[in-house]
């Protein structure tokens, strides 16, 4: 009996960055922001990280592609194709619907490196629109997770911790887990809430 030869695919050859020009970064941004809606910052993070590939291979100065860059992010801010104010506050409204506290908003906002005005504004609309923003994110987080009064079966006091924890590690404060999980009814609950 003889063994067949064990077969292998051929190593990929590593992708060659393309070198930076103009052109390229613009095509480059156009595409990123086709794809995700982004900051300022991390735009700017982006296509630096680019540039610096590019340099690294090429053996060019990163100094003038993060020069275009830094032109090409004027050029879009001033034209209104990058505003961390929209960013921050379409991103805002995402999240919460999602049932995200604003702890957690605020966090993953920083994160992305939008501005902490930009932020600040994002989360006084949330305000506006509901009158508790973190309850109503928490009944959400409970009604997606089947938590509280959202659970389908029993439950005792150890399932109850976990359910706090859950709201907690969510960026819930105690008082508003504590109000979630231990409601009994859900239209009494929501009442006040803005969880549509």
């Amino acid at each position: 009996m003889t063994e067949e030869p064990e077969t292998r695919r051929p190593k990929k050859k590593p992708k060659v960055p393309r070198k930076v020009t103009r052109s390229s970064l613009e095509n480059a941004a156009l595409y990123y922001l086709e794809r995700f809606a982004t900051s300022v910052e991390n735009m700017r993070r982006v296509l630096y990280r680019r540039v610096d590939k590019s340099a690294r291979h090429h053996e060019t100065d990163p100094e003038e592609g993060r020069a275009l860059v830094d032109d090409l992010i004027r050029r879009y801010v001033a034209s209104g194709l990058l505003d961390d104010r929209v960013y921050a506050n379409a991103q805002a409204i995402s999240m919460h619907r999602r049932g995200k506290s604003t702890r957690a908003i605020r966090a993953w906002l920083m994160q992305k490196a939008a501005g902490g005005e930009a932020i600040d504004a994002a989360l006084e609309n949330l305000a506006e629109d509901a009158v508790d923003p973190d309850l109503a994110a928490a009944i959400r987080h409970a009604r997606r997770r089947r938590l509280g009064p959202y659970r389908t079966r029993q439950a005792d006091e150890k399932t109850r911790d976990k359910e706090l924890a859950s709201l907690a590690r969510a960026g819930f404060s105690y008082g508003i887990a504590r109000r979630v999980i231990d409601a009994k009814d859900i239209n009494e609950l929501e009442q006040g809430a803005d969880t549509a």
